[in-house]
């Protein structure tokens, strides 16, 4: 079998203080983060034609497949 390498650009967020905004209000802080992936990060992950590879609130990650797109 022969393998196939690719390469892609790895794209990490942390949200700074979220286990006290979390702390403070746990609503409107999910609210928030809903919000700003909705407005910012979704469309511009889909203009370089990434996806997201892993979601758990604090800390998303997305892949861009093509290096070129993801340095835009």
């Amino acid at each position: 079998m022969t393998a196939t390498r690719r390469l892609a650009a790895i794209l990490a967020a942390d949200v700074a203080g979220y286990s006290r905004l979390m702390g403070e209000d746990e609503e409107g802080t999910l609210a928030a983060l809903r919000s700003v992936r909705r407005e910012l990060s979704d469309p511009k992950i889909a203009e370089h034609r990434g996806r997201i590879v892993q979601d758990d609130r604090r800390r998303p990650a997305c892949r861009v497949r093509q290096r070129r797109r993801s340095a835009r």
